[in-house]
């Protein structure tokens, strides 16, 4: 083992990186730090967790409120390009890591750490999304990765561990499923699901009600957009996170934001999950349906061009790199003008829009109308159509000769 002097890592409070904190000890003969961050996971998620990081021999545990710089930073931009990845996944677990990250290095520098640790495994991408965030922030620090390193490799050898030492615990052999909580979305993954044939089961949605159990009575939420970002919900003007936090309890009491997908991770292997984004649905919902009425046809195109490439981006860890920043830049310029309210309903776990508005609207009635009009001459359509498709025209003239 390299000299380690003093580390700071990533900590949850979860049975992992209990373990992590001696096992650093005893390899690295280093002092441990704990780094906890706040990005909207729940407060049951953070009762305690510094004693328990002390219990189990940190020096230290630093605890980071990041919830309001998570959405207004990073989750609202990531809205803007309409971010989505393969179709369906809102980059719940991924638009979090470089918020953690971030503020891990700012805390290891203030503290005089030369490391950084975190718990995740060599199985997963997020591995990939904090080294990324730690070589593009602070590449001076050394990045320990016990996962790749120990001999630990079940769940009731990390309790022996525990156990052997003396380190209190609460994690036992009964835990099924992996979570992953923060204030835009909960994952599931693991148990019944690791069979794709098996259909989820109530214990695969912790957040969402059931859409077959919600209200029978539909309900109606008003969002106000500035800049393609919300900014008042039901008439109230509202920060980001307090916006996300309103909808989220709307979404979730109708059962909004359920996906059952399997995903392509980066290291190449596949996986199965069940993702609740109550809040997000709603507000995706909102944005895109503002942009119908303020982009053309060509700057929708790229704006869905920027979606696609961001949502790779995001999801491979490449927040701190000059292409998503630039792609970041290009998609808030697009949103100058995606400025309106919309109005959503909320039923059995569908979020439809049934009302939009915006002073930026290229949508004309005058124009669209079926009824008479004295604004379009539909014989102007003949020269235009006859130039549109004046290439195929000249090259069947070829092929006839």
């Amino acid at each position: 083992m390299s000299k380690i002097n003093k580390v700071v890592l990533a900590y949850s409070g979860g049975l992992d990186t209990s373990a992590i904190i001696p096992w650093l000890k005893e390899n690295y003969d280093c002092e441990v730090i704990a780094f906890v961050a706040d990005v909207g996971q729940g407060e049951e998620e953070l009762v305690g967790i510094e004693a328990k990081a002390l219990a189990s021999g940190a020096s230290a545990c630093y605890i980071a409120d990041l919830k309001e710089e998570m959405v207004k930073d990073y989750i609202y931009p990531s809205l803007k390009t309409g971010a989505i990845y393969e179709g369906k996944y809102l980059l719940g677990t991924s638009m979090a890591r470089p918020i953690i990250a971030k503020a891990q290095v700012e805390c290891a520098l203030e503290v005089g750490a030369d490391a950084l640790c975190h718990g995740c495994t060599g199985k997963g991408n997020d591995q990939v999304r904090f080294e990324g965030a730690f070589a593009a922030l602070a590449p001076q620090l050394t990045v320990i990765a016990p996962w790749r390193e120990w001999n630990l490799r079940s769940r009731e050898a990390l309790l022996d561990y525990l156990a052997e030492r003396d380190i209190p615990c609460t994690a036992s052999l009964e835990k099924i499923y992996s979570r992953d909580a923060n204030a835009w979305h909960v994952s599931t993954e693991g148990g019944v699901l690791e069979n794709t044939w098996n259909a989820p089961n109530d214990l695969c949605w912790v957040w969402t009600k059931d859409p077959q159990q919600a209200p029978d009575v539909a309900e109606k939420v008003s969002i106000l957009v500035e800049n393609g970002e919300v900014v008042a919900v039901d008439g109230e003007p509202m920060t980001p996170y307090n916006a996300l936090n309103y909808l989220n309890e709307k979404g979730a009491e109708h059962g909004i934001g359920r996906i059952d997908i399997v995903e392509n991770r980066l290291v190449g292997i596949k996986s199965r999950g069940c993702y609740e984004t109550p809040g997000g649905t709603i507000m995706m919902e909102a944005l895109r349906a503002v942009e119908q009425l303020v982009l053309d046809k060509e700057s929708f195109e790229f704006r869905q061009t920027l979606g696609l490439k961001a949502s790779h981006l995001i999801y491979d860890g490449r927040w701190f790199t000059p292409l998503c920043q630039s792609l970041l830049a290009a998609a808030d310029t697009l949103a100058q003008d995606v400025t309106g309210e919309v109005v959503i309903q909320l039923y059995k776990g569908q979020a439809t829009v049934i009302q939009k508005r915006s002073l930026n609207s290229l949508y004309s009635e005058e124009f669209a109308t079926f009824g008479e009009d004295d604004v379009y001459d539909h014989s102007h359509a003949g020269g235009f159509i006859r130039l549109y498709s004046l290439a195929s025209r000249i090259r069947a003239l070829n092929s006839q000769k």
